[in-house]
């Protein structure tokens, strides 16, 4: 029988017949499926994402827009064009069609004003998405690999935005590259050779802008895209996690269906998101590169900062006293190279490895797809706090000069403030923040317990007073008493060393808490909701390489008999 010809005799039409054709090659019918069913939360704090998305599209749109007319070069040109206090004035071929594009290609300051503040807040939003995920436990199992792979596309957009504003070759940009060199310089036995590679020569060389223009337009858009993509299969596959409310246990996922309420929200999302760009590159200027000047290795410009995703680098920088050593005939600047490469790497890394530290201190095996209240975590809450501080402290010391000039202060004592507050504020956020988060689950106990307060008071006849309170509906009880409670680990008498480790560390990490007032059925049914969902047991047999000579003949002996196939064996 015909493959365009349906079983009941009806000739279907050419849209059924290319759906039945992709199909037959593609699994199209059976991803849309699965598409049109997923369920996406309701809840504001899961736009976070959406926005990440959609001002990576509008970047994509508008940068594609600007390399047609930007010229990646450091050739000394003499610029003749509609700007005309540089009228004359010998700049590279990089800042005279940066000035071309803002002054003479129709649409082209707003095009790149665009760019530029959606590169703002592509940045903001994976940074502000990054930390939903963390205070609300979301990247526990099994989401941990979407958390490094969020991660990694946060390291991408400082890399990508780093390598955008370094290429219009200004003041500003030529200043931050500088500084690029001299941390490339700090590392030990390469820095040198890694300078000259990166700037094909001395500083500032003439491949720097061309190198930096590949890796934006070229290598860094591949990975996040790829990344991007990885990133939402994974999050159709392992489904959304959920805030807890009635009817949403952690075996479901309870929202809107993606056809046709989520996605005619999130289309106007997309739109919203480019509306707002355009508006704000109409009413805001940012990067004005014709007042800054073409850059010249014996200027720096006067306040020079960063954008705010790359400022606490340069607020470590700032606050590092200076320190040198002389190793086998070579100095370590430790200077530029702790707070440079040591400090950011220490902190990513930590990013990294945090879901799986969190899985060691806590035995519990099964999977998460409840949100964690910040408040009833509160070591998790405080260390995320402790870090915001750190960050903050050093986003205001990489401006420490404007902020001295602004408000007549001395800028080394303003310094010394500031690395005071490095060390004392972190650890003060701390335990401030921890307690705050037990003193809220008391209020939610007592609230449990006394009910609300209704704001009516009697007076007694001997002259005392009393307040009225109300039970707290049901809805609100579901939503405190639903609450992971992991125990810490215990270590055993003579256990080894790295036991006894774990141990003291799930203790110091789950100890403080404050215990909630449950009924017996209220207990019973919180059970029912936090258990984690049944997967199928996998097929009995050996695992895969369990078999004489190891995975890779297990893979032969599977592919074997389809290299047969069609021969007669």
């Amino acid at each position: 029988m015909d493959e365009t010809r349906a079983s009941n005799g009806h000739q279907p039409s050419a849209g059924e017949r290319v759906t039945a054709r992709l199909d037959g090659r593609l699994p199209v019918t059976e991803a849309g499926r699965e598409l049109l069913r997923k369920v996406f939360p309701d809840h504001w704090s899961f736009l976070l994402g959406e926005l990440a998305l959609y001002s990576f599209v509008v970047l994509l749109l508008t940068g594609v827009y600007l390399t047609f007319f930007f010229r990646p070069s450091m050739n000394e040109v003499v610029y003749q064009g509609a700007y005309l206090p540089l009228d004359g004035v010998r700049v590279s071929e990089a800042y005279a069609s940066t000035l071309r594009i803002s002054f003479e290609v129709r649409g082209g300051l707003m095009i790149r004003q665009i760019h530029h503040w959606s590169a703002l807040l592509f940045a903001s939003a994976i940074g502000a998405h990054l930390l939903r995920v963390f205070f609300t436990g979301a990247f526990r199992r099994p989401r941990e690999l979407n958390w490094v792979i969020g991660v990694t596309l946060f390291n991408l957009a400082l890399l990508e935005g780093f390598s955008g504003y370094s290429l219009p070759d200004d003041t500003l940009s030529g200043t931050g590259l500088r500084i690029a060199e001299g941390v490339l310089l700090s590392v030990p036995l390469v820095g040198t050779y890694l300078t000259l590679f990166a700037f094909g020569g001395e500083f500032p060389g003439h491949d720097v802008i061309p190198r930096l223009f590949t890796v934006h337009v070229l290598l860094v858009p591949g990975l996040l895209l790829a990344l991007v993509g990885a990133h939402l299969t994974l999050v159709v596959v392992l489904k959304h996690t959920h805030w807890a409310a009635p009817g949403r246990t952690n075996r479901n996922v309870v929202g809107m269906p993606f056809f046709p309420q989520f996605l005619t929200r999130t289309t106007g999302l997309l739109f919203a998101v480019g509306g707002v760009m355009a508006l704000s590159s109409f009413l805001a200027e940012v990067n004005p590169v014709w007042r800054y000047g073409s850059y010249r290795p014996d200027v720096v410009g006067t306040g020079a900062q960063p954008d705010w995703y790359i400022g606490f680098i340069e607020g470590a920088l700032r606050l590092m006293p200076a320190a040198e050593t002389r190793v086998l005939g070579h100095t370590l600047s430790w200077n530029v190279l702790l707070p440079a490469l040591v400090v950011p790497g220490l902190l990513f890394a930590a990013l990294y490895a945090y879901p799986f530290v969190e899985r060691w201190l806590d035995p519990g095996t099964g999977e998460h797809h409840l949100c964690d209240r910040p408040r009833n975590r509160p070591t998790r809450t405080a260390l995320g706090t402790a870090g915001i501080t750190v960050y903050a402290v050093l986003l205001v010391a990489g401006g420490n000069d404007v902020i001295a000039y602004a408000f007549g202060l001395d800028v080394n004592a303003l310094t010394v403030v500031l690395r005071t507050a490095l060390v004392v504020l972190p650890p003060v956020v701390f335990l401030l923040t921890r307690r705050l988060c037990l003193a809220l689950q008391a209020r939610d106990r007592d609230r449990l317990l006394d009910g609300d307060e209704t704001g009516r008071i009697d007076q007694a006849h001997d002259g005392g007073f009393s307040g009225h309170r109300r039970p707290l509906p049901e809805a609100e009880r579901y939503v405190l008493l639903a609450r992971a409670e992991a125990e810490p680990v215990t270590a055993p008498q003579g256990a080894p060393r790295h036991e006894r480790v774990r141990a003291a560390a799930s203790s110091w990490f789950h100890r403080d808490r404050v215990e909630l007032p449950a009924t017996a059925g209220e207990s019973e049914r919180m059970a029912a909701v936090l258990t984690a969902p049944a997967h199928p047991a996998p097929p009995a047999g050996p695992a895969p390489g369990a078999g004489p000579g190891g995975p890779l003949r297990w893979l032969l002996r599977r592919l074997s008999p389809r290299r047969g196939r069609g021969t007669g064996r």
